[in-house]
């Protein structure tokens, strides 16, 4: 929006041409995405706590938990909003890349908002059922990802259309250009071809997986919203990469006209992230609820989409991945055991990982701390992917 404007103007007043450069453009959309955060995350958790839109804690978890009960929870509606004005403000709303992310980001929150909504004021335990919520993250995620497919390394969404056309009369046999590719990291040389179908399969799981993985790891106080600014920061600086015919040549990346506006929305999402970690910190004052989870994991998968990281994004979100891995073993494993048993047995002490360390004598501020420290050298990792090819 102000992007539209300081061109306009920029013929009259020259310092408006700064407006231009991306990099001004996120440093401002951080900027105001931390002190729309900072400003009116008091006045958030004021009609949180008016709405007695209050936390549940489970009785058979950590037992240093039961303090946290009825703490405000779905404040993940304050990042949203952070991020969303913060990129309409900052970034170029011509590009489509903004928008399919914004439509995940949004979409997911608001999956998440009825499912706490229902939690909390409904008191209803089981929120939205699991196949319900699945359905929705399905069509979301399915949408996102036809659309993908077909604009990966086109500009216009009349173009998109028209590939999505001649794709079904082809019979579903449209080969993708080589910028849809699934890169391997590391390997300069080494991509395989998806295909259309290949393509959407694999960013329907990228980004349902993500969504889900970063609403498992959300169990402790500032645990997932400092994993999600670090990778979604890393991100950024590969949609840069990516977006610039300069840089992508020189690093042997494939270019994806206009993936550097996402740029913007990661540089909002750090800033809302970062504003939000103000009152989710031990103590939290503030829980982010599925609102927020569930929004964050999948822009997260959807941009890294969009800039072809899909392995790497599975590097730098370790701690979501080994989360949601622990989770699926110890459903799977108890079934097992009391199938054959009678007795179901456990793999951790708890599940999700987190609770499991939290049980053995962790503090929970350790357990956040030390998950931290993990994620960002696995984004380090991540990063080195860049040159290291």
């Amino acid at each position: 929006m102000l992007l539209a404007l300081a061109q306009w103007l920029q013929d009259d007043v020259s310092f408006l041409r700064v407006f231009n450069y991306l990099t001004f453009r996120a440093v401002m959309a951080n900027l105001t995405a931390l002190v729309i955060g900072l400003s009116c995350g008091p006045w958030v958790i004021r009609k949180l706590t008016e709405l007695k839109v209050g936390q549940a804690v489970r009785t058979d978890g950590p037992q240093s938990h039961l303090v946290k009960s009825g703490t405000p929870t779905m404040g993940g509606v304050l990042v949203i909003l952070s991020i969303a004005i913060s990129t309409l403000l900052w970034a170029d709303l011509g590009n489509r890349f903004v928008w399919i992310v914004l439509l995940v980001t949004v979409g997911y929150g608001a999956i998440g908002w009825v499912d706490d909504y229902r939690k909390v004021v409904y008191r209803d335990p089981k929120g939205m059922s699991s196949r319900e919520k699945f359905l929705w993250q399905t069509a979301i995620g399915l949408f996102a990802a036809i659309y993908l497919a077909f604009s990966v390394s086109e500009t216009s969404n009349a173009r998109v259309f028209e590939l999505f056309v001649a794709w079904v009369q082809s019979g579903f046999t449209l080969t993708l250009p080589h910028q849809a590719n699934l890169l391997v990291p590391f390997f300069k040389e080494i991509s395989y071809p998806l295909g259309v179908a290949g393509f959407i399969v694999l960013t329907y799981l990228v980004i349902v997986g993500s969504s889900n993985a970063v609403n498992l790891t959300d169990g402790l106080d500032g645990l997932v919203i400092m994993p999600v600014v670090l990778v979604g920061s890393a991100l950024g600086v590969f949609a840069y990469v990516m977006g610039s015919a300069v840089y992508s040549k020189y690093l042997l990346f494939p270019h994806i006209p206009g993936a550097g506006e996402l740029l913007i929305f990661c540089s909002a999402m750090a800033g809302a992230g970062l504003a939000f970690l103000w009152f989710n910190a031990h103590p939290a004052q503030v829980f982010m609820g599925d609102v927020g989870a569930l929004a964050l994991g999948g822009a997260l998968g959807t941009i890294a989409v969009i800039v072809r990281q899909e392995i790497v994004l599975f590097v730098m979100g370790g701690i979501f991945v080994v989360e949601t891995v622990s989770v699926m073993l110890q459903v799977t494993w108890f079934k097992f055991t009391k199938r054959r048993y009678g007795e179901g047995r456990r793999l951790f002490r708890m599940a999700p990982l987190h609770h499991h360390f939290e049980l053995g004598g962790w503090k929970e501020t350790q357990v956040t701390v030390r998950f931290w420290i993990i994620t960002l050298m696995l984004v380090l990792i991540g990063l080195s992917t860049l040159k290291l090819r």
